[in-house]
């Protein structure tokens, strides 16, 4: 059983999480790292990552990372700028990072997935598109076989 005082302890460290969270979802394109978002909340940057996995699923570096993702699959989506604009966009500060993690998430590069994308949803709602194509996390993305058929 729980007593109270690890209860407010384990909201009030919720709250801090939350403004983490809410900290990356808006300051994605900036340079941030761990102990700077945990810095902001004071507390240790290890305490940090293992309080935010526990209650998110996983590390504020990758969430970081798969923010930036999403928000390329959206500028790729429109396809008006080039792989590298989008790159800089949303806070890569290499296109070679930038590109592995992309291909590690969505399983096919930049370039790829807008070939793809701007060919397949057109007409497709955009609140309706970013929730069918938000990169899967923790990189499960499949690589297609080049050998299947």
């Amino acid at each position: 059983m729980t007593n109270k005082p690890d209860l407010e302890q384990r909201l009030r460290d919720l709250k801090l999480l939350r403004q983490v969270k809410d900290r990356i979802d808006r300051e994605y394109a900036q340079p941030l790292d761990v102990e700077a978002l945990a810095r902001g909340v004071h507390m240790s940057a290890g305490h940090l990552s293992r309080e935010f996995r526990k209650a998110y699923g996983e590390p504020p570096y990758s969430y970081l990372m798969t923010r930036r993702v999403e928000r390329a699959m959206t500028l790729l989506r429109r396809g008006d700028l080039s792989v590298t604009d989008i790159c800089f966009a949303v806070g890569f500060g290499s296109l070679g990072t930038f590109s592995t993690r992309f291909s590690e998430l969505v399983g096919m590069s930049p370039s790829a997935y807008r070939d793809t994308a701007t060919r397949g949803d057109v007409g497709i709602p955009p609140c309706v598109s970013k929730q069918v194509t938000r990169p899967i996390r923790n990189g499960e993305a499949k690589v297609p076989d080049p050998y299947i058929s």
